[in-house]
């Protein structure tokens, strides 16, 4: 379940006559994976089940969007209950090793209980974001400020693994839609 704040929040919008959002649609499954935290702990798509989670794509030496991307993501995760988890996947896992994410989890102040930064092989990150989050990621090594392409989307991804909709993390409505999208998907929880 999720924290009491999210229950008050869906038990106020049933008193004022308001139904619960309905849940959104499964866009994909994930295929099961195993990356290593900045901790050094391994993380796996099982380990994650049983709360739904928000997933982002950044790498720590990106001077364009990763650094927005990040602070984005801290913005939400002030709201989110400690049963959802950030999860920040790096597409350049060959320079971000669990110490380099550590000391940019650091830098940012996240929590390593529910904010975690992965990495692990580059092919098998790629193609996790490429073949299960259905999201682009490809080398640019002609752009210096950022030599690699990939996604300013925020993922959310259900209980079982699901990714149940994808949001532009730098558009207010599309948050507004993802934090709808998390209650949908907790009145779809059975109690």
């Amino acid at each position: 379940m999720l924290s009491a704040r999210w229950s008050i929040a869906l038990a106020l919008g049933g008193a004022l006559g308001a139904c619960a959002p309905p849940p959104p649609p499964v866009i994909a499954q994930l295929p099961p994976f195993s990356f290593t935290a900045q901790s050094g702990a391994t993380v796996t798509l099982a380990g994650l089940a049983g709360h739904p989670w928000v997933a982002d794509f950044i790498f720590t030496r990106c001077i364009a969007y990763c650094p927005r991307l990040t602070a984005r993501m801290k913005e939400l995760r002030r709201e989110l209950p400690s049963e959802v988890k950030s999860v920040s996947f790096t597409v350049d896992p060959d320079h971000d090793t669990p110490a380099v994410l550590a000391q940019y989890a650091r830098e940012w102040h996240a929590d390593g209980e529910v904010w975690l930064f992965l990495t692990g092989p580059r092919e098998r990150m790629w193609t996790l974001v490429q073949k299960g989050f259905l999201l682009p990621v490809e080398a640019q090594p002609q752009v210096t400020a950022s030599p690699i392409l990939h996604s300013n989307r925020f993922v959310l991804v259900d209980g079982r693994g699901r990714v149940r909709g994808t949001y532009e993390a730098f558009d207010a409505d599309a948050l507004d839609r993802l934090r709808r999208d998390l209650r949908g998907i907790e009145a779809e929880r059975p109690s």
